[in-house]
């Protein structure tokens, strides 16, 4: 048995100097970046309300809205994978049919964006 040969052992390698890779960048951006935690850094800036207050408080619709179209559109990107790898064995008719996909994907942008959900006051 040919361990060096197979085909899963070059995949093993890649993964190995990947994670080693990742530790090594992990571990140096605590040794030389100058860390200096703030009010301004320490702020709710992900949801963009304080979440330390009522829960029952009002706040912006805007907020689903834009993780709403960032689900839609990346699900919709995540179709891409498999229509590319297979780009070769497909057929003509396999190919014309991801084109019309990414067509209507692309008119569904162009109307998020004239009706303004993607502007942020």
């Amino acid at each position: 048995m040919k361990l060096i040969f197979n085909e899963y052992f070059f995949l093993l390698i890649f993964f190995i100097l990947a994670f080693a890779l990742s530790l090594l960048l992990f571990f140096l951006s605590f040794l030389f970046v100058f860390q200096k935690a703030d009010q301004e850094k320490l702020s709710a800036y992900e949801c963009g309300f304080n979440p330390f207050e009522d829960a029952r408080a009002t706040f912006d619709i805007r907020f689903y809205l834009v993780a709403i179209l960032f689900l839609i559109f990346d699900l919709e990107i995540s179709f891409l994978f498999p229509w590319v790898i297979s780009l070769k064995t497909i057929t003509f008719f396999g190919f014309w049919t991801m084109i019309v996909f990414l067509i209507i994907l692309t008119i569904g942008f162009i109307y998020e964006w004239f009706k303004g959900a993607l502007e942020w006051e």
